[in-house]
């Protein structure tokens, strides 16, 4: 019981500590804002500085509007109180007339921001996104990571500047009005202060907590965002249809949908509790200062000219303290959010470029070693390979059959070096890979990835995405949709090569999965690398499309190194080598014939087909 005390009071000291360091941080995080649209920022503070001043100017104009009418009051010539009158009231209009003016720069001044500052925000994201490790698209903490921080940074960064440019705004005009209040009272300013900080306290209190709640809730907001996706995607349609799926999604959408929004709303009761129990006491503290000067004027002491001055200064005061508080409030719970766009920003890739690079050979003359290779998925204790060894000799078609799992698609990423193997390495021309620069190394191949990617955009885009830095030609374009077995294909499109490809935008047109592959493979082929790897190729086309392919790949391949990582005998049939793969180690090799000779893995897959009265096609299954 006796240790209770100073707990609560640590508590405490660690809330106004966490404050003055969000304050204390704010200039950094301002300076994002100051990058992204300095100027409007500097017109910004200067309009802010101006309306600050204004509500002292009405309070003070006010008070001598409210003294000339006593004046006016007191003469025999009517016209004589008129021109008393008059100047004080010119000036209020013009004062009013000016914060309507103000008023509409602001808005402007702060749409314009909003729409640099969100641009910017999105820059730097998509920046770190496209630059990090592909590693960390693989877990899960990086999907919370990314959420939180595409998806609150612009609007907390917005709400952050409008809190600030208020706390600017409000403490000029703050400190303007504690000084009407001083000849009144040095002790004034301090009630002031004292009547709110029990709402300053309460707001920082839930703030945290909102924070902390957001930050637990993201995994469920994102699992609400996918159901939706589920829901509303063209790709699952179907299947909802068919097996009568949409109850069991809009269900798993509606729980949690219905569990955050408790959830919230619990937070949002007891914040409204603690508000009004706030609200009393500070009605409490502030009526004894109103008394007084009401006690004054009663007395004459004081005119009426004063009391009025005295009353809105007051009032206005009251309300600057308070909002000043909110201000601080809405600051440190905005930087609370913030801190998960710069935890985003802050994260470091592991694959980098060396510090002294060296110049990748070219043309590549030897070919590709990979030695005593072990490799595990970040987050993985399962080996994917173990000392591992492959040759892949310069100019050669090198195929890499096995069933699934058996670590054929993962070659592709470590030599594109996506990943660094835990143990060996894999060198180029006799030289280890990590010595390249990153850029350098990537361009030497070009990758016909497992799961090819449509683009929503036209046919010929499709393809030059292949190779953007060269700006390809449309000859260049429709050779490689020739070589890839496309280019038919595309010509029967409504518009040929300019027709869009995809169902989410106007006129757009959806391929089958064989033809997108052929789209992906002239993707693959128009980029002119001397290394090729192609990811199952052939898989999605049906056996007159692979036949058509098929006869044209020893001649798109001369001259290249390529590695085929394919089921299909059809096409690994046709590779100067092939390694068969079973669970990350190499357990044969040769070409077609001197692996049917030896009667092991890939011959006895071959002639269970076979027997069967089937054509070899598919490689898999092995013993």
């Amino acid at each position: 019981m006796q240790r209770k005390p100073p707990q609560r009071e640590k508590t405490l000291g660690s809330k106004v500590s966490a404050v003055l360091s969000v304050l204390l941080d704010l200039p950094q995080t301002l300076r994002l804002v100051w990058s992204s649209s300095r100027w409007w920022m500097v017109l910004w503070a200067v309009l802010l500085f101006i309306q600050g001043l204004l509500p002292v100017a009405t309070v003070y104009l006010t008070k001598l509007l409210v003294d000339s009418l006593v004046a006016a009051t007191k003469l025999d010539i009517p016209s004589q109180g008129f021109s008393l009158i008059l100047l004080p009231a010119v000036l209020m209009a013009g004062v009013l007339l000016l914060t309507e003016l103000l008023q509409s720069v602001l808005g402007w001044t702060r749409t314009m921001q909003s729409e640099l500052i969100q641009d910017y925000i999105s820059v730097l994201v998509h920046e770190k996104s496209v630059a990090v490790d592909l590693a960390f698209y693989e877990t899960p903490e990086y999907h919370d990571k990314l959420h939180q921080a595409r998806d609150q940074a612009s609007s907390r960064y917005l709400a952050l500047l409008e809190s600030t440019g208020s706390l600017f705004q409000n403490s000029i005009t703050f400190l303007a009005m504690a000084t009407v209040l001083l000849p009144y009272g040095a002790w004034l300013p301090l009630i002031l202060l004292l009547s709110t900080l029990p709402a300053f306290y309460i707001v920082v209190i839930f703030n945290r907590r909102y924070h902390q709640w957001s930050q637990k809730a993201t995994t469920d907001r994102r699992w609400t965002e996918y159901y939706d996706v589920v829901l509303t995607h063209s790709a699952v349609a179907a299947e909802l249809r068919l097996f009568d799926l949409g109850p069991h999604f809009q269900s798993a959408y509606q729980v949690l949908r219905k569990k955050l929004r408790r959830e919230r709303l619990n937070l949002l009761k007891q914040q409204s509790l603690a508000k009004l129990g706030a609200a009393l006491i500070a009605l409490g503290v502030s009526g004894a200062p109103m008394a007084w000067m009401l006690w004054k004027a009663l007395q004459g002491l004081i005119g009426l000219g004063d009391l009025a001055l005295f009353y809105q200064a007051f009032n206005q005061g009251q309300n600057l303290m308070r909002t000043l508080l909110g201000n601080l409030g809405e600051i440190y719970n905005n930087k609370l959010f913030l801190a998960n766009l710069f935890e985003f920003l802050s994260l470091q890739s592991h694959i980098v470029d060396p510090l002294e690079p060296v110049r990748v050979p070219s043309p590549v003359k030897q070919g590709i070693c990979l030695r005593r290779i072990s490799f595990s998925y970040p987050g993985s204790d399962r080996p994917v390979l173990k000392d591992f060894n492959l040759t892949i000799p310069a100019g050669q078609i090198v195929a890499i059959v096995g069933d699934n799992g058996a670590g054929k698609s993962t070659l592709s990423k470590l030599l594109c070096r996506f990943y660094d193997p835990t143990a060996g390495q894999i060198e180029l021309d006799g030289i280890d890979i990590r010595n390249f620069r990153l850029k350098d190394l990537r361009r030497l191949f070009t990758v016909l990835f497992q799961y090819p990617i449509p683009y929503e955009a036209t046919a010929a885009d499709n393809i030059a995405m292949g190779s953007l830095d060269s700006q390809p030609s449309l000859a260049e374009i429709e050779a490689a949709a020739q070589g890839a077995g496309a280019h038919e294909t595309i010509e029967r499109l409504p518009h040929g090569y300019d027709t869009m490809l995809g169902k989410s935008f106007a006129q757009g047109v959806e391929l089958s999965g064989g033809e997108r592959q052929r789209v992906a493979l002239a993707r693959a082929f128009l980029r002119n690398a001397p290394i090729i790897i192609l990811d199952e190729p052939t898989s999605a086309m049906d056996s007159w499309a692979e036949a058509e392919w098929l006869e044209r790949f020893r001649s798109l391949a001369k001259g290249r190194t390529t590695v085929v990582i394919t089921h299909r005998f059809t096409l690994a049939m046709r590779a100067d080598i092939i390694h068969v793969m079973r669970k990350g180690e190499i357990v044969e090799s040769g070409n077609h014939h001197e692996l049917l000779e030896k009667g092991g893995l890939y011959s006895q897959s071959w002639k269970a087909q076979t027997e069967a009265g089937d054509r070899p096609s598919v490689i898999s299954n092995l013993p």
